[in-house]
């Protein structure tokens, strides 16, 4: 039986849903998942039934209409914002699907920023972001603007700055859907050697097949609902 120190999310009988009148749509309809520390789970599921919108709430980024989720026992939406903001920058790295890049930064201070936010100091903050970057083979592209990198390494750029700052939660849109299988499994390999441990999770949304076995469980979303849940994809 699980206790409180092994639930990394909880979220319950969540709901979300976004325009007004004729217009409005549910996007979550009472979703239940725990995520467990030391756990990495995907989340599969056709377009459009949730997914991306279940991640941002669990990553503080979207507030939840009804429901409650928990992030290592902390209630995110009920936050000051100033509150929310910290510990969203202490507890929690995402990797983005559109990557967030600030166009006008090179690659090895994109990576730097959320030490930066911490207070360390520059120096400190870009010689870290320098070895990151080698870790996902970038290393000879560090002083690159986002512009001149591919998508792929844009990619593997966001992947490191969502890293750096050793986050207890990792979430991820799509990490691998701009890359190359071999280097899908090189990012999908360091993301289960840095962010798992006994005390961190990672969640990724992903339409990949080709990385379900890294998963611990896979949770299948419909219609803004969990399906089911499953330890090996030829269960789903």
């Amino acid at each position: 039986m699980l206790g409180p120190d092994d639930v990394a999310v909880h979220c319950s009988r969540v709901t979300k849903h976004y325009g007004t009148g004729n217009a409005r749509v549910m996007a979550l309809r009472g979703v239940d998942l725990e995520v467990h520390t030391g756990e990495l789970l995907m989340l599969v599921g056709p377009s459009g039934c949730g997914k991306t919108t279940l991640i941002s709430v669990i990553a503080g980024i979207l507030d939840q209409d009804e429901g409650t989720c928990l992030v290592f026992g902390q209630d995110v939406k009920h936050m000051p914002q100033h509150a929310k903001t910290r510990y969203r920058g202490q507890t929690i790295g995402f990797v983005f699907q559109s990557f967030h890049l600030i166009p006008t930064l090179t690659a090895v201070e994109n990576v730097a920023v959320p030490l930066l936010i911490r207070g360390l100091r520059r120096r400190a903050a870009l010689a870290q972001a320098a070895e990151m970057l080698d870790r996902v083979s970038l290393g000879d592209r560090a002083r690159a603007l986002p512009s001149e990198l591919s998508g792929g390494q844009q990619q593997r750029v966001a992947t490191a700055r969502a890293l750096i700052h050793a986050p207890r939660l990792i979430v991820c849109d799509e990490p691998t859907s701009a890359l190359d299988a071999d280097t899908g499994q090189r990012v999908m390999d360091l993301l289960r050697a840095v962010a798992l441990s006994a005390d961190r999770a990672l969640v990724i949304v992903t339409h990949d097949a080709r990385i379900f076995h890294f998963a611990d469980r896979i949770a299948r979303m419909d219609d803004g609902r969990i399906a089911k849940i499953v330890a090996s994809p030829e269960a789903l």
